[in-house]
């Protein structure tokens, strides 16, 4: 093989692994149950407004819930802002029970002080 074409494989060959490695690094909604809508109303513990999705931990009576946001840029364009997740807040979420982690949700809408933002 020449080595123009050989360099030209080998750069193919590796944004295939990068752009493999980075989809594998993201992980996708199949794990949610779509199936089976969650509406939890509680309080804030501890919130994340980071990439690639923001978190919060929610309390409601008996259980802490891990629930995954959108990414930072989506919450802020549609309103949802990092003061507005702080800790001590009361919020609802409407999602989806994570398939394998009973203490795991993916929200789809939440609604603090009566404004619900969408997040998907």
């Amino acid at each position: 093989m020449k080595p123009r074409r050989a360099r030209a494989v080998f750069a193919a060959a590796a944004l295939v692994a990068l752009s493999a490695a980075s989809a594998a690094a993201h992980h996708g909604w199949s794990g949610y149950d779509a199936g089976q809508v969650l509406n939890l109303a509680g309080t804030i513990r501890d919130s994340g407004y980071e990439h690639p999705h923001g978190f919060l931990r929610l309390e409601v009576p008996g259980k802490v819930w891990w629930v995954v946001l959108s990414p930072p840029s989506r919450m802020e364009r549609r309103g949802l802002t990092r003061d507005m997740l702080a800790p001590g807040t009361r919020a609802t979420v409407v999602g989806y029970p994570h398939r394998n982690d009973p203490n795991e949700m993916r929200a789809e809408r939440i609604t603090i002080d009566g404004r619900t933002t969408e997040l998907r």
